[in-house]
């Protein structure tokens, strides 16, 4: 698929980044890096998963004909499900400040979007044009789809290229936090229609995390940590899908192991 390319490429990219920070950084003493594999559980955040969503089709044709959207309608929040994510990590702590570190991790997730009801609320009223012709309807400044909207198969791949870390560098136990920009890639996909069945969307946005970890041996650990996530998704439309702009906001939960060197 061309976004797991571009994953890759992006990446890439960023590890050659950190690497590049980690050769030139000056250091009296040997500095610390490690390499972390993660796994856990995403949870929609305390609201919704999809939230704030503005429709930017101004119009969407079925069979009994064309629906036309004033501009500024918005979509109701769509809840998604819980899904297993995993990932890795790659950082360093520098030698000169044992508190401050840098970090790039990737990781992956599937929220799949639930089979709900969905509200679509307009400024003005939306307008129905008759396949058969016939006088247009007003349908209202609010269209609600006829019982529930089917669900979507929804997966989000996050390429964190510059986390940056801080910790209490003690001997065991070591609590940390971290915030850096996020690369989010969005891809919505559905096997019920006979056309394009998918829309992916790129944006930039905010990763943060809030952790713990426990050295085992010298170099062998073991870390907990509560991940957020925010970003700003904007799909496209095609001829299946209407277009969407939709605020992500998610929790993960990640555990896993990590090898210093």
């Amino acid at each position: 698929m061309r976004i797991a390319g571009t994953n890759l490429k992006t990446l890439k990219a960023s590890l050659l980044t950190v690497t590049s920070l980690l050769i030139l950084c000056p250091s009296t003493t040997k500095a610390e890096n490690y390499i972390a594999g993660q796994f856990g559980v995403t949870l929609p955040s305390i609201s919704k998963g999809l939230s704030n969503q503005e429709l930017t089709s101004s119009s969407v044709s079925g069979p009994g004909g064309t629906v036309t959207f004033p501009s500024g309608t918005e979509v109701s929040d769509q809840s998604l499900k819980s899904s297993f994510m995993f990932g890795a990590k790659l950082g360093h702590f520098f030698s000169r400040y044992k508190w401050l570190g840098i970090e790039a991790e990737v990781f992956s997730t599937t929220p799949h979007i639930k089979q709900q009801p969905v509200t679509l609320t307009s400024p003005s009223p939306v307008i129905l044009t008759p396949s058969g012709g016939g006088p247009p309807q007003n349908l209202g400044n609010q269209f609600s789809t006829a019982g529930d909207f089917p669900g979507a198969h929804f997966r989000v791949i996050t390429l964190a290229p510059l986390n940056f870390v801080f910790r209490y560098p003690g001997n065991r136990l070591q609590p940390y936090v971290a915030v850096g920009p996020g690369i989010f890639f969005g891809r919505i996909s559905t096997s019920v229609t006979t056309g394009p069945d998918s829309q992916s969307s790129t944006a930039l946005g905010l990763n943060t995390q809030l952790g713990l970890r426990y050295r085992i041996t010298r170099h062998i650990s073991m870390f907990g940590e509560w991940k957020y996530n925010y970003a700003r998704f904007n799909f496209k439309e095609n001829e299946n899908f209407f277009g969407v702009k939709s605020t992500y906001g998610m929790n993960h939960f990640a555990f896993g192991l990590a090898y210093h060197f």
